[in-house]
């Protein structure tokens, strides 16, 4: 109880402004709790909501709980999923995302960013935004700030390319809902962007857009593991090749959580788990997400973003008109 209590004021906060992000995103669907949620936690926590007490919570609703969402994610998603769309749609999501997460790598190092901030950027984009960043960060040795940074940035693309590619798939493929669902669903960064965004369309773009989009998160599991490595090379460049390597994690093993999501992935490919299960898991998943999402903007110094803010906002700019380009070049060529 005595370790229970001083995370409480924040956890408590911040799933109260979960709650009215998910009631407002009734009244404002097209924009989603996810977003509301973050949007809301940025205003409050760099205006009245400043109190020391609730520093303990909300750091604990961030990395906790987002845990808590990629692992439950696992029991909503099979590898059944590849068959549904073909080996070709597959196909397509492997090289959306190598795009994505090259452009990622060499945009942030041409900016000047360092490693942390655009291994993260890349797999947030690619794979399934702030799931994908929690999943990363622990590998890759990276800071809460750099972390609330980038999480808020792909948030922002991500609300973006919800609103505009209704529009923009419409206009490239006409009335094809496969296509339609196949851009939405590999490029947009979370899950629930994908929905919202597919939902403007129609239900059969919303079902299409759901398997393209559970395909990238299949693949975090790999996504981690190379980011891992990829850190742990960096590192012995720098220290040269006998220095030791510390840190929690540094590309040696996966977090906990991802090897939980692949569990039950597994599981959940083998065995014909009832409809509730799947639908329970994502609810509370979903519900999870939100608060930690909360947590970050109550977190998240606004000042210091905004002074990082023209080079951030050309960053996540240039991957968004990336993924745009890259998705109908290659729908075109393999899908259509």
């Amino acid at each position: 109880m005595t370790k229970i209590k001083p995370i409480l004021p924040g956890l408590i906060v911040s799933f109260i402004i979960a709650v009215i992000s998910q009631g407002l995103a009734l009244v404002i669907p097209n924009l989603g709790g996810a977003t509301i949620a973050i949007i809301v936690g940025i205003i409050l926590g760099n205006t009245i909501i400043k109190q020391p007490i609730l520093n303990k919570g909300t750091h604990y609703s961030e990395k906790a709980l987002l845990e808590y969402s990629v692992v439950l994610l696992g029991l909503t998603i099979s590898f059944q999923t590849i068959a549904k769309v073909g080996w070709v749609g597959f196909l397509f999501v492997i090289i959306q995302m190598a795009i994505t997460i090259i452009s990622a790598i060499l945009i942030g190092k041409m900016l000047h960013f360092k490693e942390g901030i655009y291994l993260l950027m890349a797999g947030g984009n690619a794979v399934c935004g702030s799931s994908a960043i929690a999943s990363i960060a622990p590998v890759i040795d990276t800071n809460d700030e750099d972390k609330e940074m980038v999480i808020t940035l792909v948030n922002l693309i991500g609300t973006v390319l919800m609103l505009a590619l209704p529009i923009i798939s419409t206009f490239a493929f006409g009335a094809n809902d496969l296509l339609r669902g196949a851009m939405i669903g590999g490029t947009i960064q979370s899950v629930g962007q994908v929905i919202a965004s597919a939902s403007m369309v129609n239900s059969l773009t919303v079902d299409f857009a759901t398997l393209f989009k559970i395909m990238r998160i299949m693949m975090i599991v790999i996504v981690v593991f190379i980011f891992g490595r990829m850190h742990q090379k960096t590192i012995q460049n720098e220290l040269e090749a006998d220095a030791e390597i510390s840190g929690n994690g540094s590309g040696s093993s996966l977090p906990w959580y991802v090897v939980g999501f692949l569990v039950f992935c597994v599981l959940n490919s083998l065995i014909h788990l009832p409809g509730f299960i799947g639908l329970t898991a994502h609810t509370l998943s979903s519900w999870c997400e939100i608060t930690a999402l909360a947590a970050i903007g109550l977190r998240l110094n606004l000042k210091a973003f905004i002074q990082s803010g023209k080079k951030f906002l050309i960053y996540g700019g240039s991957i968004g008109l990336i993924q745009i380009v890259a998705s109908i070049i290659l729908i075109t060529l393999l899908l259509k």
